[in-house]
């Protein structure tokens, strides 16, 4: 585990360094500030910033991390997400992965009630890529007028160019601040108006932060430079008078007693061979103290009541791989539970999926599954979901995997999603290439199955990994699992930014 920690490092490093060593010495030469330079004086000090979709765009043709830094942070004692263009690569320009990664943020803003606070410098859409960005693209500018008439602030500091369809980011803002010198703001630069029109103009006169803080008026605030921009926006969130609605967190919470520098060793090698998950359990949450429910049925899946940072919580994790029937009817009576008092859930995957067969399709297992996933779907708590192995299958659904809307979903460096195993699904191919040349009635190519298998497994193995999963924007990172109870906590403090309200009624569960 050690090695893949260490590869993690590696991979984080390539989103880290923007768009290399060239184009940021060329961003320090103008006098500038890097996008978490500009990140980290934003945020009070000594405070911390949970970035998130790290790895956007991993194994792409599109830079790591998106052209994009998003993340949530403190800013004078108000949790609020970040976004941040990166100039340094290519510009800032958005691209596919990067209009995913900001959307996410939105969607967590959205969910927990965040004031969002954008930092502008971005030459604009990646024009090569317009088709896939121009529908898609939109929806940007709506999320930040939709915040503005739920009385979620949203805040724009503009350090360079805001151009084109980027112009309506500061536009559309509740609070706009540019840098005298350095914010360009238009939907047209001086060639394409003269193209258009025949008219002669420079950046400053079209848009200029001196012409919008006297003349247009789009600029609320004119800074001296980006450091008075920065003081200018803790400012701004100052005196927004923002405060929590959900539950205060239970002062003084105890550490874990168990280390949870043990979690690297607590992973077997092999991903088919299970592990307890309490090992996993007590070391991230208070005190190590996990009060287990109904723990002598269904033991392929622990559930239980435990806090974390102060907050309380219901668990879900798997401990045998396999999800039986009594697993699901356990699963959708805690999930119940949690929402009859109003407690988020925390689900740790490591499941191969529900249990095949005949004994099993017998007993129920389609329809004891679809209670699992009813409750998972319908649960109005906030979940939040960690691949701490592998999550397969229709027991990705029923652990509330990404298609079921956790507010957070993050994956451990060793983590593997799919439809099913590498081996299950080549084996499954191979099985219905065999009946179909048996029902033709000619001969099949063992050597060619051979061949076949090999490559699928080696297609399958590829893309389940972590980082491929996390690159196409399918969880919020991968993290390391020392870091898991940090990383959670964060999560659960800005959760409880708004109230959380458990459903009051399912649909319909086939008995």
């Amino acid at each position: 585990m050690l090695e893949r920690v260490a590869d993690l490092g590696e991979q984080h490093a390539k989103a880290l360094v923007g768009g290399g060593e060239k184009y940021v010495e060329r961003h320090r030469k103008r006098g500038k500030l890097l996008a978490r330079e500009r990140i980290e004086l934003l945020l009070d000090r000594d405070s911390a910033f949970l970035e998130l979709s790290t790895l956007a765009a991993w194994g792409s043709d599109f830079p790591v991390g998106g052209n994009v830094v998003t993340g949530i942070g403190v800013v004078e004692g108000t949790e609020c997400m970040i976004v941040a263009n990166d100039p340094t690569s290519r510009g800032g320009a958005s691209n596919p992965s990067t209009l995913k990664k900001s959307g996410r943020a939105a969607q967590i803003a959205a969910e927990n009630n965040l004031p969002t606070i954008n930092l502008v410098e971005s030459g604009g859409a990646d024009l090569p890529t317009q088709k896939e960005i121009f529908i898609p693209g939109g929806a940007g500018f709506r999320n930040l007028t939709r915040a503005s008439a739920a009385r979620r602030p949203t805040v724009s500091l503009v350090f360079g160019n805001s151009t084109a369809g980027g112009a309506y980011i500061p536009g559309m803002s509740d609070y706009t601040v540019m840098v005298k010198g350095g914010a360009k703001v238009f939907l047209a630069g001086p060639p394409l108006v003269k193209m258009a029109t025949g008219e002669d103009s420079d950046d400053e006169s079209l848009g200029g932060a001196e012409m919008h803080a006297r003349q247009s008026g789009l600029a609320d605030y004119l800074a001296a430079d980006e450091q008075d921009a920065i003081r200018i926006g803790r400012s701004i969130i100052r005196r927004l008078n923002w405060r929590k609605q959900g539950l205060v967190p239970v002062p003084d919470y105890a550490d874990p007693v168990l280390d949870a520098e043990d979690l690297l060793g607590l992973v077997p090698s092999d991903p088919k061979e299970p592990f307890d998950p309490r090992e996993v359990i007590g070391r991230i949450v208070d005190g190590s103290d996990f009060d287990e429910f109904k723990p002598l049925y269904g033991s392929s899946l622990v559930t239980g009541w435990a806090n974390l940072h102060g907050h309380p919580i219901g668990i879900l994790a798997n401990a045998q791989g396999v999800l039986f029937s009594e697993e699901a009817q356990k699963a959708a009576q805690f999930i119940q539970l949690a929402n009859q008092i109003d407690t988020p859930l925390l689900f740790l995957h490591n499941t191969t999926g529900y249990m095949v067969g005949k004994e099993y399709e017998q007993r129920g297992i389609i329809k004891h599954g679809a209670q699992m996933i009813n409750a998972v779907s319908n649960s109005t708590v906030p979940h939040l979901s960690v691949v701490i192995g592998s999550s397969y299958g229709a027991g990705n659904y029923g652990m509330s995997g990404r298609a079921y809307d956790p507010r957070f979903m993050f994956s451990w460096v060793n983590a593997k999603s799919a439809v099913m195993g590498a081996a299950q699904l080549a084996g499954v191919i191979s099985i219905v290439s065999r009946a179909s040349a048996e029902k033709k009635g000619v001969p099949f190519d063992e050597d060619a199955d051979a061949q076949m298998r090999e490559l699928v497994e080696k297609q399958i193995e590829a893309e389940s990994t972590s980082y491929v999963i996390s690159g196409m924007l399918y969880d919020d990172g991968v993290i390391d699992p020392r870091d898991t109870r940090t990383v959670l906590g964060i999560c659960l403090s800005a959760i409880n930014t708004t109230a959380t309200r458990g459903a009051e009624g399912f649909g319909v569960f086939r008995l």
